[in-house]
């Protein structure tokens, strides 16, 4: 099941907002929110905010336990510029641009989370699966040389004359 939460007009500009969601793009809920704790950056904050906000929803709305919940979306859309004017030389003005954004972040229980043990035993399962193949083609390889007939060596002849 997805559970999602949606922060909008943050007072932030999209771009700044996007290089930290997309760290925590498929990641466990409970990674994602120690990495969202110990990056320096405002957007860190908002989006910590959001993420726990669906965290409530999944608990509160959907009865979901917050363990089992893996962080499927976190998108950061354009929402409306703000314009304001700065004195510049001469009586002139020059504009600024105040970018907002809409924070959203879906969750999913759908997803299986890969572990670190989980990553390794399937990597040992694949190793042993290589490693039989192997012996079976060496073996097969031992039979089909040992059926060949040697075969006379004609460049030894050549480089006498």
């Amino acid at each position: 099941m997805e559970v999602r939460s949606t922060y909008k007009y943050a007072r932030i500009s999209p771009f700044k907002a996007r290089e930290v969601t997309r760290e925590i793009q498929g990641l466990p809920v409970s990674a994602a929110l120690d990495l969202l704790a110990f990056t320096p950056k405002k957007a860190a904050f908002l989006i910590n905010k959001t993420l726990k906000s669906a965290i409530a929803n999944a608990e509160n709305n959907a009865n979901l336990k917050p363990d089992g919940l893996v962080v499927k979306e976190a998108v950061v859309g354009e929402g409306p510029t703000f314009k304001r004017i700065m004195a510049r030389a001469r009586g002139s003005a020059s504009r600024i641009l105040k970018r907002t954004s809409h924070i959203r972040i879906v969750l999913t229980d759908e997803i299986k989370i890969e572990t670190r043990e989980t990553r390794r035993a399937k990597r040992k399962a694949e190793q042993r699966g290589e490693r039989k193949k192997e012996t079976a083609a060496g073996e097969a390889a031992e039979k089909s040389t040992a059926e060949q007939k040697p075969r006379a060596k004609k460049a030894a002849k050549k480089s006498k004359k």
